[in-house]
């Protein structure tokens, strides 16, 4: 089944609870998603090491549950 945009938000703001979360269901599947993500969690980290918090948030649900989630990250 797929995953909603409310969904989303939940799991990223229980990894970053700070975090203003953003959603965009690209193809109307919800099963394709853009996310925008700022949180203070992202102060000195690297792009990459940003977009692993927010991929971790999902463990085994990405490539499952969720087929596709774009990444933004920024830090406010």
């Amino acid at each position: 089944m797929p995953m909603s945009a409310e969904e989303i938000k939940d799991i990223i703001r229980s990894a970053l609870p700070d975090a203003q979360i953003e959603i965009q269901d690209l193809a109307g599947d919800g099963d394709h998603y853009a996310c925008q993500v700022i949180s203070e969690s992202f102060r000195g980290l690297t792009m990459v090491k940003q977009h692993k918090l927010v991929y971790d948030a999902f463990g085994g649900r990405m490539g499952t549950e969720l087929h596709a989630l774009s990444v933004k990250t920024k830090v406010p």
